[in-house]
């Protein structure tokens, strides 16, 4: 990898559900305000390594994770981490749009209340940044007290954006963010994630290669709970250096 500052540094990280390893061994470093995109076929991990980022896995009962995550530095899975303030860093915006069913206004508000800010000013402000971040500001800027079930996918799943962004964090993990939605619909995300990469690190899992050779500057294949190759997405598509890479970005398999 070039020599750029790292936002995120993998050392030999193993995760388990039960006694399943679903990843093994995985070392992998993410540059500051670069898209990193992991790829691979369907159950080979690479959602659930997105999860490890922000300790999303904590979640579910029988987890179990070795190795460490460094994020600035710091392994957010030392006992000392307030997970809370740790995914609040670390906002994640997830496969299907998942809005509260609250108003658009509510929905971005929510996190900034539940982090103390009272203010109405200064909420309004927020609100307002975070859905021109989204690039959604425009479409619902007189409808904020309208329910947010009642605009499109799309439009649902850019507010989902917006909701992460609202509590101002470091790093932003997306699960397939489009895979639910239209090519239009995709395009507009697409168009965001490519803007907001000035601002933060975007990490994101998709299952279009199409996608990631369109938006990502570095990709990540994984197969089988493996990590096979990471490097510069030209690399990745052009000339991977490993055999299994090459045989599933050409179709072969998977």
């Amino acid at each position: 990898m070039e020599n750029l500052e790292k936002k995120i540094i993998v050392n030999d990280l193993d995760f388990y559900y039960g006694d399943f390893q679903a990843l093994e061994n995985i070392s992998l470093e993410v540059p500051v305000n670069k898209v990193t995109a992991f790829i691979g076929p369907s159950g080979c991990g690479k959602s659930t390594f997105l999860r490890t980022l922000n300790r999303m896995n904590d979640l579910i009962a029988g987890t179990k994770v070795d190795g460490e995550v460094l994020i600035d530095s710091e392994n957010i899975y030392h006992e000392c981490v307030d997970v809370v303030n740790l995914r609040k860093r670390i906002g994640m915006v997830f496969q299907d749009p998942n809005p509260f069913p609250k108003s658009i206004y509510e929905n971005v508000a929510y996190g900034p209340k539940a982090h103390g800010i009272k203010d109405k000013d200064k909420l309004d402000q927020i609100v307002e940044k975070s859905l021109r971040q989204a690039a959604l500001w425009d479409e619902v800027k007189d409808r904020l007290d309208k329910s947010a079930m009642g605009i499109s996918g799309g439009q649902q799943q850019r507010l989902c954006i917006a909701r992460a962004l609202s509590v101002n964090p470091d790093v932003l993990l997306m699960d397939e963010p489009t895979s639910a939605l239209d090519p239009i619909a995709t395009a507009k995300i697409e168009d965001l994630i490519e803007d907001l990469k000035k601002e933060y690190t975007i990490v994101i899992v998709t299952h279009s290669m199409q996608q990631a050779a369109r938006i990502s500057d570095y990709t990540a294949f994984f197969l089988m709970g493996d990590l096979i190759e990471h490097s510069l997405t030209q690399n990745i598509f052009e000339k991977p250096e490993n055999k299994k890479t090459e045989d599933y970005i050409t179709g072969r398999f998977g």
